[in-house]
């Protein structure tokens, strides 16, 4: 754990970092990958270190108002995450079915727009969430088994009804999660048929190679949320629940900017002169 949260941290913070700094990846896609980077390194903030030192020191307590807020920003969080996948889907969508057009479809106040959506909705959703779960009374054995606090794991405590919420809730994991996996089949099925027709054999590997690394994260992604959200409570239990909520909030956050990192030429270069730039060259010897 303490390895993935050390890479998870390096490698977005570079990432970041990198965007940032090089003002070649001052592009639209470029833009959305560094929000991306910001809420995968804010994700695995939010419970790694909590984790990690509950472990050390053996007392895996944690107060009312902490527990609530932990909530509030993984919900946040992995909202934001959904909604900006979905954007990024449409950004590649774009810039591969309608290039001659993308200056004008992704302007700045669109894309600007998008991330603020992302963030808003988000925050919305997790705030009317934890109030209400928070409101109920937990008179049960105030043990969580879970990783950290989450809705289900936190229902099972409560002395109240809790039925009619959790479909509540599984109603709106469905609303929150399918939209936007549509809308993300949707967008690589037409560039799907783009690339396809593609006369240039160069344009049709770097389009496949850019849009396979995307892919490839919303598959880690919507794979285990919908396991977490979707699935009805019948086919949870809390020994895979952790698991997956550890996948998707430690090992998940680590692994992506690996993922579109590693196979971008655009990125690399960037890495190169931005390290080149702030990382001191040894000195030469003298002749």
């Amino acid at each position: 754990m303490t390895v993935l949260y050390i890479l998870a941290l390096t490698s977005n913070g570079l990432l970041l970092l990198v965007i940032t700094v090089d003002v070649r990846l001052h592009v639209p896609m470029y833009l959305l990958l560094g929000q991306l980077s910001l809420m995968d390194l804010l994700l695995t903030s939010v419970v790694t270190p909590k984790a990690l030192m509950d472990f050390l020191h053996k007392e895996n307590t944690i107060s009312f108002g902490g527990c609530a807020l932990q909530m509030f920003l993984e919900l946040t969080l992995g909202g934001a995450e959904d909604l900006l996948l979905a954007f990024m889907a449409y950004d590649r969508y774009v810039a591969i079915c309608h290039p001659l057009n993308y200056t004008i479809f992704m302007r700045p106040r669109v894309c600007w727009f998008m991330v603020a959506s992302s963030w808003i909705l988000a925050f919305l959703s997790a705030l009317g969430y934890t109030v209400y779960t928070m409101h109920y009374p937990f008179c049960k054995a105030r043990k969580i088994k879970h990783l950290f606090c989450e809705i289900l794991p936190l229902l099972k405590l409560a002395c109240a009804d809790t039925s009619r919420y959790e479909h509540m809730v599984y109603v709106m994991g469905v609303t929150f999660l399918i939209p936007p996996l549509v809308a993300i089949v949707a967008s690589y099925t037409l560039i799907l048929f783009t690339v396809l027709h593609m006369p240039s054999k160069e344009g049709r590997k770097k389009a496949l190679v850019t849009c396979s690394s995307h892919l490839t994260v919303v598959g880690l992604y919507y794979g285990a949320a919908t396991f977490v959200y979707v699935l009805p409570s019948s086919f949870h239990n809390p020994k895979q629940d952790n698991v997956i909520s550890a996948f998707y909030t430690i090992v998940t956050p680590a692994l992506n900017p690996l993922i579109y990192s590693l196979r971008n030429k655009e990125v690399m270069g960037a890495l190169r002169r931005v390290l080149g730039k702030y990382v001191p060259q040894h000195t030469l010897p003298f002749r």
